[in-house]
Order: structure tokens, then sequence, then C-alpha cells
């Protein structure tokens, strides 16, 4: 997780996650906007679902970033973001 506030007026976290196949990407995505909306919440914005490539979703608060690995290392996220103090979840 990326902490956003302070550095960005467009949301205020940016959560960061990689599947490992298209498939994987899109199931993943998929059960965060399902785990969501059993919570009463809904994106406001979803892209890229169908593709499996890199999938955005965005609640306003915090965008959830669901990529392929490959992709995860083009684009660099977290680099881009190198400013925003980060929190990394514990693995399991």
């Amino acid at each position: 997780m990326l902490d956003l506030r302070g550095i960005s007026s467009a949301t205020d976290w940016f959560v960061v996650a990689s599947g490992t196949s298209d498939v994987h990407v899109r199931a993943i995505a998929e059960r965060v906007l399902e785990g969501l909306r059993e919570s009463d919440e809904s994106a406001s914005h979803v892209e890229g679902l169908q593709g499996g490539r890199w999938v955005l979703l965005d609640f306003i608060d915090f965008v959830v970033h669901v990529f392929h690995p490959q992709a995860r290392v083009f684009y660099q996220l977290e680099n881009l973001w190198g400013d925003a103090p980060r929190w990394d979840a514990p693995q399991e």
C-alpha cells in the first residue's frame, strides 16, 4: 500500500497487488469487487478487467491496482510514487 495523503489530491491510498496470470489478475480483482460489495462499497470506476494485465479499481479514497507481473515491472508504480510512505502486507 502506498500512502498518498498529502502527495496527491486524486486518492488517499494505492493498494498494489500482483497475480500470476491474466486469469489470476481478473480473479483477484473480481474478488476485491465482490468483497467490498458485501460491505456496501462499490467501485466508482473499473478499468482493465477484461484484459487482465492491469486492473484498476477506483473506490475514491483508495485505488486498487492488480497487475500481471510483467505489467507491474513495466509500469513500476511503486517507483513512480517513490515519495509515498509504504506499508507492505506480511507474507503468508
